[in-house]
């Protein structure tokens, strides 16, 4: 397989940050080229990631997304710069607009022009890159600047931008270094990159200057059928209560009426109803899930995407240990 292999992990899944570490220590030594945290309301993931960093050698080391409504962009520059100190230059910076229910009920902002606060957060902090401070004049931010008190980097971390619709996969191209979409199928994700490369041209980039890296959530097991089971209900609990964002975009690749029933569903909060309104096929598109091979074979044509430089691969919800071991070595086989 020619693309790289990322181990997305949950923070909630771990007891103690310390635990994280252990868990990027053995994804190294399984051949996984990057691990990647995301943060909601649980752990800053710094400290996390700082140790998985101190306690690895060659693994990559990202964030997955961090809201720029929840961090100022100066701060971002500092948590950027910092974890690629830590890491001794591994560390990509991952940002993307959020959520309203994180924005508003967490963050406690208004959640408005988003993609205009991601453009401009992104700029500023590679004005910090650039010149050590974040002085800048926006339609969001207006920042008299201070000077970083470190030396910046030549090479600081690249930044990826975690986006779903066309006019922000276009930002994406445009200002970022990465994109690291999620729940989209082959056909979905090959339309949306039409929308990268475009941004990337307003920007004089081509597409092979991006690192595409998109999220896929999924499950390896002996047990076949329990398996797709796990992922069934993951995929659509992501599509009827995680919203809108991902179940608009699933109704957008030719899902309208499936994404409809299990939004229903959870109008009533009756989770086996929206599993059951996931049909296998739409399941089949989204997620890998089934026995190793299944899996394999899955990422693998993921992976073959034209433009795809890498595959995120994270666990659905109620996996045992063993089952996300057994999932990391069917995918790990393709490293």
């Amino acid at each position: 397989m020619n693309a790289e292999l990322d181990l997305l992990v949950s923070l909630n899944d771990y007891e103690t940050p310390q635990n994280v570490a252990d868990r990027a220590v053995q994804a190294e030594e399984m051949g996984f080229d990057r691990i990647t945290v995301g943060e909601t309301t649980g752990w800053n993931i710094v400290p996390p990631l700082t140790l998985a960093a101190d306690r690895t050698d060659e693994l990559g080391i990202s964030n997955d997304v961090i809201s720029p409504f929840g961090r100022s962009p100066a701060m971002l520059a500092q948590t950027a710069l910092t974890l690629h100190d830590a890491s001794d230059g591994r560390f990509r910076l991952g940002l993307g607009p959020s959520s309203p229910a994180i924005t508003e009920r967490w963050h406690g902002k208004a959640f408005e022009r988003p993609l205009r606060r991601t453009r401009e957060a992104v700029e500023i902090i590679r004005a910090v890159y650039e010149t050590g401070s974040p002085a800048y004049e926006g339609e969001i931010f207006d920042i008299a600047g201070l000077n970083y008190e470190r030396d910046v980097p030549e090479n600081p971390p690249p930044i990826d931008l975690a986006t779903l619709g066309p006019k922000a996969t276009e930002m994406a191209g445009r200002f970022g270094d990465g994109w690291a979409p999620q729940m989209f199928t082959r056909d979905g994700l090959e339309e949306r990159l039409e929308d990268l490369a475009r941004g990337a041209d307003l920007a004089d980039k081509s597409l092979e200057e991006l690192r595409v890296a998109p999220i896929v959530r999924g499950v390896a097991s002996e047990d076949r059928e329990a398996a797709r089971e796990k992922a069934r209900s993951t995929i659509a609990f992501m599509l009827g209560a995680y919203g809108p964002y991902y179940g608009d975009s699933v109704a957008e690749q030719g899902y309208p009426e499936v994404v409809s029933e299990i939004r229903d569903a959870w109008g009533e909060r009756d989770t086996d109803a929206m599993a059951a309104a996931l049909p296998d096929e739409v399941l089949d598109e989204l997620a890998p899930a089934g026995t190793p091979d299944e899996v394999r074979e899955w990422v693998a044509d993921y992976a073959a995407i034209d433009g795809v430089d890498a595959v995120r691969i994270g666990f659905v919800d109620g996996l045992t240990e063993a089952e996300k071991t057994a999932t990391m070595d069917a995918v790990s086989e393709l490293a």
